[in-house]
């Protein structure tokens, strides 16, 4: 059996790790657009802080590919999906043929149109070269633009903001990480960041650029020496797309992973999930469903049986030593906690918890998570002593052996 998967980071990774389990002796082989081994993703912010560093960046030991019996190709791009010849054409007329193929391509940076962009180099934020390319650019002196406040864009301030003169952030939305926070909890991450130097310029976005400067639609003027666009991601659907395969915002599969094309599969952040917290197909890009997502193919493509059904929009991200933990989805009746510089907020309706925002509490996000995932119903635990203290004794003897194989 031959297996073939575009994409080398997490939904890639869990696929081939699953394939070996159930077949030793078929040929994997990993193709990637990027130069190196398999990298946390999540790190690059922490290299350019200086919490890691090269040697420590691998996602897997040094030797898992040879350990796996893994063939990588590096530095090449897959083109196009021959689905009648079962074969990959690469960037240059190479061709890969497969049995079983997996499409786990990512996403990638998305700029958006702003007048005078071309009179600046600019740098995005998403891979291990983006940071490379980045850190060669700081010094202490410098002043720094970055174009949007989102999960991107504030991660890279985190990684840049003791490393510069100064950071502007700047984004059309109200407050901070618009994805993840309300108003509140954005304000609370916002004035931690503010404590390293960083402003910002929200409800507002840039009119047009000159050289070293930009124009805001406020008025302001901001300068920069270094420019960074974290504006958003689109994801990487063109390969199944012009095969001839279902896309919508993202590729479409089934529950087990695979695509509307025959024996093509597809994981991780260029497909869309069924979101079980709000009822809807959406694009989850994010680690954790990117691993079961692509340990399921793996599975299925391997010729096990497995099926990924619940999938969950979840965020755990730091900013300079804050814990910011949250999941589901954001309507229906809500139950805050304030105090200090830690936030509790959780979204109920019915006889489900629907989602939740955690800042500086995550020793209590797993029950949370729990319920939200296995969608328990609110009748079957104490949800008021939930509220405040999410411990098991808030669960039924029965529920905690049924569901936890627990007694307590």
């Amino acid at each position: 059996m031959e297996y073939v998967i575009i994409g080398n980071s997490t939904a890639g990774i869990a696929a081939a790790e699953s394939i070996r389990k159930l077949d030793q002796a078929g040929s994997i082989t990993i193709l990637s657009d990027e130069a190196f081994p398999t990298y946390g993703r999540p790190l690059i912010s922490y290299y350019l802080l200086g919490k890691t560093d090269a040697a420590h960046m691998n996602y897997r030991p040094a030797d898992f590919y040879r350990k796996n019996n893994i063939r990588t190709m590096f530095s090449v791009r897959a083109e196009h999906i021959d689905t009648a010849k079962k074969q990959v054409l690469l960037q240059g007329g190479k061709k890969v043929k497969y049995d079983k193929l997996l499409v786990a391509t990512g996403s990638r940076p998305f700029v958006p149109p702003m007048e005078g962009l071309d009179k600046n180099e600019y740098f995005t934020f998403m891979t291990y070269a983006d940071a490379l390319a980045l850190e060669k650019q700081l010094a202490p002196e410098k002043k720094v633009l970055i174009v949007g406040a989102g999960l991107i864009g504030l991660k890279c301030l985190e990684g840049i903001a003791d490393r510069v003169g100064k950071v502007t952030v700047v984004d059309m939305a109200p407050h901070i990480l618009p994805s993840i926070l309300d108003d509140y909890g954005a304000s609370i991450i916002q004035k931690q960041l503010e404590k390293h130097g960083a402003e910002f310029y929200l409800s507002d976005s840039v009119a047009s650029f000159e050289k070293g400067v930009a124009h805001l639609k406020s008025g302001a003027t901001v300068p920069f020496d270094i420019l960074v666009v974290a504006a958003g991601v689109r994801p990487n659907v063109e390969l199944v797309k012009e095969a001839g395969g279902k896309v919508g915002r993202g590729i479409l599969t089934d529950d087990r992973q695979e695509t509307s094309l025959k024996d093509v599969y597809a994981a991780g952040d260029c497909t869309e999930s069924y979101d079980i917290t709000c009822g809807q197909s959406r694009i989850l890009a994010l680690l954790p469903n990117a691993q079961f997502q692509g340990s399921c193919a793996g599975t299925n493509m391997a010729g096990g049986e497995a099926h990924f059904t619940n999938a969950v929009p979840m965020n755990a991200i730091g900013f300079f030593g804050s814990h910011v933990l949250t999941a589901g989805s954001y309507f229906g009746d809500t139950y805050e906690e304030k105090e200090g510089e830690t936030y509790k907020k959780l979204f109920f309706d019915g006889d489900k918890l629907n989602g939740f925002i955690l800042i500086d509490l995550p020793e209590r996000a797993g029950i949370y998570t729990s319920l939200l995932r296995n969608q328990t119903s609110l009748s079957e635990v104490d949800f008021e002593a939930l509220k405040k203290d999410p411990g098991l004794l808030a669960f039924s003897e029965a529920f905690r052996e049924q569901k936890l194989a627990r007694k307590v």
